[in-house]
């Protein structure tokens, strides 16, 4: 199979492509967004509709199974709803990463897609805190469209970024907004990027979470399987309707099964979410280039973990990497 050709140096075969259709975003999350913002370009500089389905259909001649649409915010795309259509051609599985404030304005689409995966990014569940955090006031909006969509009979994942000092405190909130609802809470590690103020000490641990939730449950906590390439490790309370997961990036990464790549609206390829090293498809692809070379390029120079980071600290960590808000997550 073809596919077999965005294999790395370590095995790890890639079927998975994060695409970011724009890098502006109708919410500042603190530790997405710098707080000035991030500077607007030119439209020149991003991938036309047209040219993103061009670099799209070589990704998925090369074995790409799964497109998860990241922004920014997509759903503030003008032309979201033809992508989304395009992309509904193809033999991919779709899902999509959104805020959430703008999902009322596209249930039909989504559901005609065949798209019935979305994460939606919800931080805290007490609104004055959710209009610090995103220096905007959508909370009643974000969670009236999460039940919706719950209702409406979607895979749910609530993403929360967890940050110390800011909202570690509602993990036993977050668990029981599980118990009489289908849907997967997704605890995240804060991660650091351009412009965020990361530091060790904002961390909340994977293992801060467990014994946090083992603490109040005991042995109803129960461990779940985790799928193939997961990036959660999850679990649920005995009789609760949903479940929970943990994505540890920071100090329990899961880069041994890594199947991702990322395509950033301006059209670099990035094969981590930490690397700050990119390669130009769009322009490439505007000068005739082959992709297919280009892609396999990137996959070869991926490194065992964390782009080749040994860690997080001053000494070995120094961010050129971009703002999360224009990598897409």
């Amino acid at each position: 199979m073809k596919n077999k050709q965005l294999i790395d140096n370590f095995g790890r075969s890639h079927d998975y492509l994060r695409i970011s259709l724009l890098e502006r975003c109708n919410l500042r999350c603190t530790y997405c967004m710098p707080e000035e913002g991030i500077p607007l370009r030119d439209k020149q500089l991003f991938m036309s509709q047209e040219e993103l389905f061009d670099i799209v259909d070589t990704f998925v001649s090369l074995g790409v199974n799964k497109i998860r649409l990241t922004g920014g915010e997509p759903l503030i795309k003008k032309n979201f709803a033809q992508i989304l259509a395009h992309l509904a051609t193809l033999n991919v599985n779709l899902a999509i990463t959104t805020n959430g404030i703008l999902l009322d304005k596209y249930w039909n689409e989504l559901k005609d897609s065949g798209l019935d995966t979305l994460n939606i990014s919800l931080d805290t569940l007490i609104e004055e805190r959710f209009n610090a955090i995103t220096r905007r006031s959508y909370f009643e909006r974000v969670l009236n469209n999460i039940e919706e969509a719950i209702a409406r009979g979607f895979d749910v994942k609530v993403n929360v970024v967890l940050i110390k000092g800011t909202n570690e405190d509602e993990i036993l909130d977050f668990i029981e907004f599980t118990k009489n609802r289908n849907v997967s809470v997704r605890f995240i590690e804060f991660m650091p990027f351009d412009g965020n103020q990361w530091d060790w000490s904002k961390t909340v641990s994977f293992k801060y979470i467990i014994d946090t939730v083992s603490e109040k449950y005991g042995s109803a906590l129960q461990k779940l399987e985790d799928g193939e390439n997961a990036t959660a490790r999850n679990y649920k309370i005995k009789d609760f309707k949903g479940s929970f997961g943990i994505i540890s990036s920071v100090t329990n990464p899961f880069c041994d099964s890594c199947n991702r790549l990322r395509l950033t609206a301006d059209g670099k390829i990035k094969n981590c979410l930490f690397s700050s090293e990119e390669i130009d498809l769009l322009n490439a692809h505007r000068n005739g280039q082959n992709l297919e070379d280009l892609i396999l390029k990137s996959v070869k120079s991926k490194h065992a973990e964390r782009a080749g980071l040994k860690s997080f600290d001053a000494d070995d960590f120094s961010s050129e990497n971009r703002s999360m808000v224009s990598i897409g997550g």
